[in-house]
């Protein structure tokens, strides 16, 4: 076979992404789970016949994208290679050997060309169920949220397990739904299958061991490049949050050492009594996710491209939780990881890493039923709502945060629309909340209001994911700190950040999530931003003459032009 030019295996690269990018897609078109089309939380890739990540998706989150590009190798070792055929499907959702909690499908299909072994293709989705006690944190161990599905075959040769699906159907509350989005795993997987053997075909390629050396060769380079010209240094940084009953204390040290960051989180709290624990793969998704975004975001994602990045945690800390501890929040702590990292690069790298975010999604779901407290009307159903939402980023060094956007994990926030079509629930607000980004030279992102209840008849369970109600995110560089997370039903009654609470009929329940926190001095913000922002409805009046030293005819003319619609 000719020699392939460095040109023609650019192309390849190129094409491979494309590949996983429409792999990726075709799971968004077909999953069941709002949570996979409406939010994108998910992930796809490709790997060579070792196991290495060549290419990942664009659509999807680093949670489960890194994670992943683990989970394979587990998958080879438990499978065996002896027992890798043509026509297989394997499963799991461990959440040591997948992607660190039993709400994530793992799906991984061997790729066979002409009869030959050439590679793997692997998908991850979170699904609205799996049995337990549902998706929150108040299971004492991993046994309570779920069932479990080891690493095994799916399909054997294009034969569909039917043992396996009766007992998945027989363990979840919506088995048409999991076992849908099961097989929009499975499906998008051959998406991405007959994709790379038509781009086999097109070139001529026996294998991928070419344009997996030129892949991972090269990403290793650049890699290697982007650390070296970091300067050695080293520094620690900590962050503390909520956590479920008792605060959390994030630590971490980065170095910086020749052809390597080190990343070690010695010093952070045990593991917890309740399902907020992370595993270390999931700890080493997000800080690399957060290192790579500092220090070579150019750079495509993949095995070699991580490498250089080593993560460690204490066993037994809640960043290297083991079994059986409780994980199914394990997002709410992961989340968190990057805006601790970067309290010590900032100390290394001034000028490069935003202010802190609202770091975790703001996560809740609904568990719906025909009200206990009278008789329920026929209309009444039960039924699980799973909403994804996101408070505001943080500030960056040259710009504004992004209001009511998810960092670190990217998920988007899911349409009023949408989840009303799932049950019957009822959005009655989502709306921005003014003044909820630090104050700052750049201002962190908004946060939002949402108000949720039921429709006539229901009463429900709302399973409460958040954080930064007691720990709100901190600005930087003299930047104000976000909004706190509030929480509570309308006749005021509080509710807790995190746990199962019931709601009785008729009642709503009223939210409020955090803002991003503000990077540099309030003083130095350009004050056509804060007239802006005051047109727009970000800022308060008060924020604006308090904060940001405004006068008080000025604001008055700002509020004239807004209510005429001039433009700012």
């Amino acid at each position: 076979m000719p020699e392939i030019s460095t040109v023609a295996y650019q192309v390849m690269w190129n094409r491979l992404i494309s590949v996983v990018e429409e792999q990726a897609q075709a799971l968004v078109r077909t999953a069941f789970s709002t949570s996979v089309r409406e939010a994108g939380d998910l992930s796809a890739g490709v790997y060579n016949e070792d196991g290495a990540m060549l290419a990942q998706a664009v659509t999807g989150t680093p949670g489960h994208v890194n994670a992943m590009a683990e989970a394979v190798a587990h998958f080879i070792r438990r499978i065996g290679r002896d027992n890798i055929l043509e026509g297989d499907v394997y499963i799991t959702n461990d959440p040591w050997e997948g992607t660190g909690h039993l709400h994530d499908i793992t799906v991984v299909s061997p790729s066979f060309h002409k009869g030959r072994f050439v590679g793997f293709f692997a998908c991850t989705a979170h699904v609205v169920d799996i049995g337990g006690r549902g998706f929150g944190a108040d299971a004492n161990s991993v046994y309570e949220e779920g069932l479990y599905i080891p690493i095994m075959k799916f399909a054997e040769r294009g034969e569909v397990d039917r043992t396996l699906i009766r007992i998945i159907r027989g363990n979840v509350r919506e088995p048409d739904q999991l076992v849908g989005d099961i097989y929009a795993l499975a499906t998008c997987n051959e998406i991405g299958h007959r994709r790379l053997i038509d781009m086999m075909a097109e070139f001529g390629l026996a294998d991928l061991s070419g344009i997996s050396e030129f892949i991972l060769e090269n990403s290793r380079k650049a890699t290697l490049e982007s650390i070296a010209a970091l300067p050695e240094a080293e520094a620690s940084g900590g962050m503390q949050i909520d956590g479920y009953d008792r605060p959390i204390n994030l630590n971490v040290k980065v170095s910086f050492k020749g052809d390597r960051v080190l990343c070690d989180f010695a010093g952070t709290s045990p593991v917890d009594k309740k399902g907020i624990n992370v595993p270390l793969v999931y700890t080493k998704a997000y800080a690399c996710y957060a290192l790579k975004c500092a220090i070579a975001p150019e750079i495509p994602n993949n095995a070699a491209s991580l490498a250089p990045f080593e993560i460690s945690a204490p066993e037994g800390s809640i960043l290297n939780a083991m079994h059986p501890a409780p994980v199914a929040l394990r997002h709410v702590i992961g989340h968190m990881l990057p805006d601790t990292i970067y309290h010590a690069l900032d100390k290394i790298l001034p000028g490069t890493v935003p202010a802190e975010g609202a770091g975790c999604l703001c996560n809740f779901q609904v568990s719906l039923r025909p009200r206990a407290d009278a008789v329920a009307p026929p209309h009444a159903v039960r039924a699980e709502v799973l909403t994804f939402n996101s408070g505001g980023s943080g500030a960056r060094p040259g710009v504004d945060g992004m209001n009511a956007t998810a960092f670190p994990s990217g998920v988007m926030t899911m349409p009023v629309e949408a989840t009303e079509q799932v049950g019957p629930v009822i959005i009655w607000r989502k709306e921005l909340r003014p003044d909820s980004g630090g104050a700052g030279t750049h201002r962190g992102g908004l946060g939002q209001f949402m108000e949720v209840g039921a429709r006539d008849g229901h009463e429900f369970d709302i399973q409460a994911m958040f954080d930064r109600v007691d720990h709100p995110a901190r600005g930087r560089r003299g930047g104000g700190s976000g909004a706190a997370t509030t929480i509570a039903q309308d006749d005021g009654a509080k509710m807790k950040g995190k746990g199962k609470q019931f709601v009785p009929h008729g009642r709503k329940v009223m939210m409020s999530f955090p803002g991003g926190g503000g990077y540099g001095r309030p003083e130095d913000r350009d004050l056509s931003l804060v007239r802006r922002d005051l047109a727009l409805g970000y800022i308060s009046p008060e924020t604006a003459r308090d904060t940001y030293r405004m006068e008080a005819a000025d604001i008055e003319d700002v509020l004239r032009r807004a209510s005429l619609g001039e433009l700012f």
